[in-house]
């Protein structure tokens, strides 16, 4: 909700911009979109939060990110309106170079410090939103598996054991692939008689998906489920990762009742598929996307053969 409700401020506010009445005074119509880009993202961060006082940093990437909508965001005459109001632009200027300044300050102590864990995404998450920087790091990795990796082994970090769930998806994954080419080819077919316009626009989306499509069902492969030195990393291609810290696992069974697995507060990561292991927690782990939070009590997912990654974790669990 705190995404959802400055973009959809933001969004309104831009349209608002291209009426007449905005064009006839582009001044004041400048100022109300600055205003309320700086109060939308403002109390978005204040929402996240959770009643503490935002650091200097954080305010000044907030007004630096609503300087940013509002230039690049506005209409050709809110855009020569700003050009003529010097101290405005000249204020805006040095709101994004202050926020420039402090951002490099210490993306560059990210960089030089010891914790070399994602060192260059929260570099990055610095200078641009964080999930900004999460979905551009998520794009970049789908289009890497789906048209350079084409074989070589899965992604396990060393100390890790992999356990797979691609293998009982592949039929289905190869039907999906099948009807999806089957159905862009047909569109391509019939908007090229109608609208080369159309079908051009088609063929970016519908091709892009159907990359996506290939990067995400080649990630169940890439992304099995791993046990570590950590816990539990549940993860479900691209769509999925979570973390099971060991201290927070009560118990693993193959034994469970449906109505847990259709519980609300039940994690179901098995995919097309009836899941086989379910971990029950002794408090709950907390899942962010983009649309909700949530705070899960129970894991459920299904594997090629779970009995192995039972008998481990149980292993692990009484030998923590």
């Amino acid at each position: 909700m705190t995404l959802v409700a400055p973009a959809t401020v933001l969004g309104l506010a831009a349209l608002a911009t291209r009426l007449p009445l905005a064009q006839r005074y582009p001044a004041l119509a400048l100022a109300l979109f600055l205003w309320l880009a700086a109060d939308s993202l403002m109390l978005a961060r204040l929402a996240d939060a959770d009643g503490k006082r935002p650091a200097a940093n954080q305010i000044v990437a907030t007004l630096a990110a609503a300087c940013a909508i509002v230039a690049i965001a506005s209409p050709p005459p809110l855009q020569a309106a700003l050009r003529t109001m010097p101290a405005a632009l000249g204020g805006m200027v040095l709101v994004l170079l202050a926020h420039v300044g402090m951002a490099t300050v210490r993306a560059r102590g990210i960089v030089l410090g010891a914790d070399r864990d994602a060192r260059w995404e929260r570099a990055a998450a610095q200078f641009l939103p964080a999930p900004l920087v999460r979905f551009a790091r998520l794009e970049l990795a789908v289009l890497h598996i789906a048209l350079l990796r084409w074989g070589g082994p899965a992604d396990v970090p060393p100390g890790a054991r992999a356990f797979a769930y691609h293998r009982h998806l592949t039929p289905m994954a190869i039907a999906l692939l099948s009807l999806s080419a089957i159905e862009v080819a047909v569109y391509h077919l019939f908007l090229g008689h109608w609208s080369r316009v159309a079908a051009l626009a088609m063929f970016m989306v519908s091709d892009l998906g159907l990359v996506y499509l290939v990067g995400l069902v080649k990630s169940f492969r890439f992304r099995p489920i791993l046990i570590d030195g950590d816990g539990v990393r549940v993860r479900a291609g691209f769509l999925i990762d979570l973390l099971v810290p060991l201290a927070q696992i009560d118990r693993v069974t193959m034994a469970f009742r449906g109505d847990e697995i259709r519980d609300s507060g039940t994690l179901n990561a098995a995919l097309l598929a009836w899941p086989n292991v379910v971990i029950y927690l002794r408090a709950p782990v907390v899942r962010t996307t983009w649309l909700r939070r949530g705070a899960y009590q129970r894991v459920a997912f299904r594997l090629d053969e779970p009995e192995p990654f039972v008998r481990l974790l149980h292993w692990r669990l009484e030998n923590p």
